[in-house]
């Protein structure tokens, strides 16, 4: 029987005297900790305790909640620097329409989970690799966007935890470059951090400079918490650990599809308006995944956020087929 649910730790919040539903941290054995959500599904009746998880993995400034502070579609705050307090909803439609737990984690140096000066593709697939051994979870289906698209793959890929398939989402198995988007952002980042400003309000004034899409900055400022002592609004993520891993973010480990391949099942989502994953990167998506799928969505590289129900239907049809 599998052990769906062992948290080391359960976190409570609470935000303007309301309880938030907590978090769990597992602390791996390389001695970072990550943090998690685990949404269940709600038909407890038919629900298997053998029922096969899905591990959700955000990308680069994302963190285990961040859908929710970007999708248009999704119960919005009222205002636009106001933290948002519900949880994923990509992660809580997949475990009712599917059946199956979701735990939706915060990679490192990302959310709740430990930082750490290694930041690579490889030490992230160590990470997710240790949390599927202690939560002893077997044949997970791994979905992830941008930087947690490649690192599902680069787990499916190292072949070290059983693996049932793989839904990569905006990325593919190769080195390309980021958008210049992220090194944008990360300057206004840095910018923020030097100015110590004591109000969200100022420190999106300052990304409004990098950045004109309020959603965008509303993503990356979910980023931020005040200190208690001195008021300032700083960043939870070590912004100087990442802003040095933006270029190996544009790798991937695996070169030959020859020294490594992955026969499970496996989607690429990918957004008609985006450069990730093009038409001529196929052929070696074929070969490192040789019962890949490809599902187009008409949306940019935010494509969970942009088109939720989309995404919703693509991923639903691919895991309840078994053809």
């Amino acid at each position: 029987m599998l052990a769906r649910y062992a948290p080391l730790r359960v976190h409570h919040i609470i935000v303007r005297g309301i309880p938030v539903r907590p978090f769990s941290t597992t602390k791996l054995p390389n001695g970072i900790t990550l943090a998690y959500d685990l949404h269940e599904p709600p038909n407890t009746a038919q629900f298997s305790q053998n029922a096969p998880p899905i591990i959700f993995m955000h990308g680069l400034f994302g963190s285990k909640k961040n859908n929710r502070s970007m999708s248009k579609y999704a119960p919005m705050h009222t205002s636009p620097l106001k933290r948002p307090t519900t949880s994923n909803p990509s992660t809580r439609i997949f475990a009712r329409d599917l059946n199956r737990p979701v735990y939706a984690l915060d990679l490192r140096n990302h959310g709740d989970s430990s930082h750490n000066a290694t930041h690579d593709y490889t030490s992230m697939a160590s990470d997710v690799e240790a949390f599927i051994q202690e939560n002893k979870l077997e044949y997970s289906t791994l979905i992830g966007h941008s930087m947690g698209a490649k690192t599902a793959m680069t787990v499916a890929l190292r072949g070290r935890v059983p693996i049932a398939d793989v839904i990569p989402v905006d990325n593919a198995p190769v080195d390309a470059a980021l958008k210049s988007d992220f090194g944008k952002y990360m300057q206004g980042m840095r910018r923020i951090a030097e100015s110590n400003c004591k109000r969200q309000s100022d420190a999106d004034a300052i990304l409004q400079n990098y950045e004109d899409s309020l959603p965008i900055r509303q993503f990356l400022l979910t980023n931020m918490v005040r200190d208690p002592e001195t008021g300032v609004q700083k960043w939870r993520i070590p912004i100087d650990v990442l802003g040095r891993a933006l270029d190996r973010m544009a790798d991937f480990p695996f070169k030959d599809p020859e020294d490594a391949r992955f026969g499970g099942r496996t989607l690429f989502v990918r957004g008609t308006k985006s450069h990730y994953v093009a038409d001529e990167m196929l052929p070696i998506i074929g070969r490192f995944f040789p019962k890949f799928q490809v599902a187009d969505v008409e949306a940019g590289h935010w494509l969970i956020s942009e088109k939720p129900e989309e995404f919703r239907r693509v991923v639903v049809e691919f895991l309840q087929n078994k053809e």
